[in-house]
């Protein structure tokens, strides 16, 4: 029997619905548990069929993982032909080194969405939908593995549905899924806000059992924990109640009718962990629509200018003066704290409400801003969040 790994897996909190397009650009998931102990020919196995199984095996084939029902696919080699849902699932498995097996995606990273040393190999990848992957082109893809971020809903666009399990196993096609964005429409969801990273990490650890990139993926969940530790060590003596209160503008949603980034959303834990108290944790979902009345009411000590990369440093930096100036001029919102002291900060959607390994660099980034006299800047790889009009 493979040892344990040494870090501690944690229960996630797992609820978040998928609402990736025009309107928020996410990408959802369902449970992914590939866990067990195996020597040998042995098959890792889950230790459980729901959120919140404990890896036992590092690595090593066969391996099985489940969705959030509980039904089991067991990946029985290294899939070499992979197809990736959108860009969320697809940066992870580009960070594991699994890049060259991705062999077509949904939902492709917009120009300038991946981090620089991704982004000429994702380019690579082809683009099989703009936004999900048409059900006739996915089955004919050739695929092996498909790691699926939204789960079972309606494929977006058109208002088609996906494959059934029974056509995906007739096209020779495993169907897996990702855990930390996914199992929100399931009785196992958890009921509780998302207050860390352990979602995310399991999904990384989980790919990397299924892709045979184990170790590259606990490389990345060390680092990842690395740097949310150095933040709440550096927190350790803030009581949260002392935490400065906290909105995420999703200003590419519209300014029309705000969107509230609820306690279910992955970046209500990235938040969280900065020392941030994101005003719409008690909100029991990942996102709902919100009103202007209501942000007005909670008055936030600081707002975050969440915009998509739009592929250049010039054009990203008018998109978050155009999300500046809107909050600046616009009644409703002129004369909150935030506004009034130009506690903004200016950090992307992608890096914030997406999971994945740029969800630890956002907690310093914000922990940063939030925090200046306790929270250092420390060299991540992902370009620092930037406050204005101070």
């Amino acid at each position: 029997m493979r040892p344990r790994p040494r870090h501690r897996v944690r229960r996630p909190n797992t609820r978040s619905n998928a609402r990736q397009g025009a309107v928020y650009g996410l990408a959802a998931a369902v449970a992914l548990l590939a866990t067990g102990c195996g020597s040998g020919g042995g098959t890792n196995t889950a230790a459980g069929t729901g959120p919140g199984a404990t890896i036992t095996a590092a690595s090593g084939f066969p391996v099985t993982v489940a969705d959030c029902a509980g039904k089991e696919t067991t990946v029985a080699k290294a899939p070499t032909r992979i197809v990736t849902s959108n860009a969320s699932s697809l940066e992870m498995l580009l960070r594991l080194g699994a890049g060259d097996r991705v062999i077509g995606t949904g939902f492709p990273p917009g120009k300038g969405a991946l981090p620089a040393e991704l982004a000429e190999q994702g380019a690579k990848v082809p683009v099989l939908g703009d936004k999900a992957i048409p059900k006739e082109k996915l089955l004919g893809s050739g695929a092996d593995l498909y790691i699926d971020t939204f789960g079972a809903m309606p494929m977006m666009g058109g208002g088609a549905t996906g494959p059934s399990e029974q056509e995906y196993a007739a096209a020779g096609i495993q169907h897996v899924y990702l855990l930390s964005t996914a199992c929100a429409g399931t009785p196992k969801a958890a009921k509780a806000p998302r207050t860390d990273l352990s979602g995310v990490e399991e999904d990384i650890r989980r790919l990397g059992a299924v892709t045979g990139t184990a170790a590259r993926a606990e490389e990345l969940v060390t680092g990842m924990e690395k740097r949310v530790g150095e933040v709440r060590t550096a927190l350790a003596a803030v009581p949260e109640a002392q935490w400065p209160t906290y909105f995420l503008f999703d200003f590419d949603a519209g300014t029309k009718q705000p969107v509230a980034v609820c306690g279910r959303q992955v970046a209500n834990a990235v938040v969280t962990l900065a020392g941030g108290r994101n005003v719409y944790a008690d909100c029991d979902a990942d996102f709902k629509p919100g009103t202007w009345e209501d942000v007005v009411a909670k008055n936030p000590d600081w707002i975050q200018l969440a915009v998509r990369n739009r592929g250049s440093e010039d054009a990203n930096r008018k998109a978050f003066d155009d999300a500046e100036a809107f909050l600046r001029g616009f009644p409703a919102t002129q004369g909150l704290k935030a506004v009034q002291q130009g506690h903004f900060i200016r950090l992307g959607s992608e890096a914030t409400t997406i999971a994945g390994v740029r969800n630890a660099d956002a907690v310093q980034q914000i922990a940063q801003a939030l925090h200046p006299d306790l929270v250092k800047p420390a060299g991540t790889p992902a370009a620092p969040a930037t406050t204005s009009g101070q």
